[in-house]
Order: structure tokens, then C-alpha cells, then sequence
């Protein structure tokens, strides 16, 4: 969740023409992140929650690459960007803890 705020605060002042553009993937790839762990979470079995997990560490990835591109067109100053990669890294950490448990409890 502290990565969706942190994103949506640092797009507000992204150009008018990026409005519906980058403003708004980097915007669904953060919630993206949040709503695919928290669906994995409320799923019955760890074989859902290993596949929301999966698709959450997707939408990370494709959050990663919107950023550096964000960052190199100069819509984000570059400290910004280095702070959500930086938040990023640790929320993909998380992920990978979270698949990293389910694989050893047994199915």
C-alpha cells in the first residue's frame, strides 16, 4: 500500500499529456501490486495464493520498467525514482518471502 501512495504522489505532477500514459500504468501497476497480494491472501488454498503472489511480482516488474522510464524522460527527478525502485526492491523481497514459505509448507 505505501508503494501505491508513494507512486500516485509522485505522478500528480506528471505533464497533462501523460495523463492517460505512463501517469496511469505506473498508477494500475501499484495497485496492481497491493490488490494481487491481498487476493492471495484472502484465496483457500497456497496454490492460489502462490498465483496472485506470481501475478503481483509481474505487475512489480512491469512497475520497475515504468519507472526507469519515467525517470529518463524526466517526468520523475531522479532521487523520486531511486526511492520507489528502492520501495520496489523491498516490496519484491517481500513477495519472494511470502513465495518462499509456501513452497516449503507442505501442499
Amino acid at each position: 500500500m505505501e508503494l501505491a501512495r508513494s507512486v500516485y504522489a509522485r505522478t500528480e505532477e506528471f505533464p497533462k499529456s501523460e495523463t492517460f500514459g505512463l501517469r496511469m500504468q505506473l498508477r494500475r501497476a501499484a495497485v496492481n501490486v497491493a490488490s494481487h497480494i491481498s487476493e492471495g491472501h484472502g484465496r483457500l488454498t497456497d496454490a492460489e495464493n502462490r498465483k496472485s503472489l506470481s501475478i503481483a511480482r509481474g505487475s512489480l516488474n512491469e512497475l520497475q520498467t515504468e519507472l526507469e522510464l519515467a525517470g529518463s524522460l524526466g517526468f520523475i527527478n531522479e532521487d523520486a525514482t531511486n526511492e520507489l525502485i528502492e520501495l520496489a526492491t523491498e516490496v519484491a523481497k517481500l513477495i519472494n518471502g511470502l513465495l518462499g514459505v509456501l513452497e516449503r509448507e507442505p501442499r
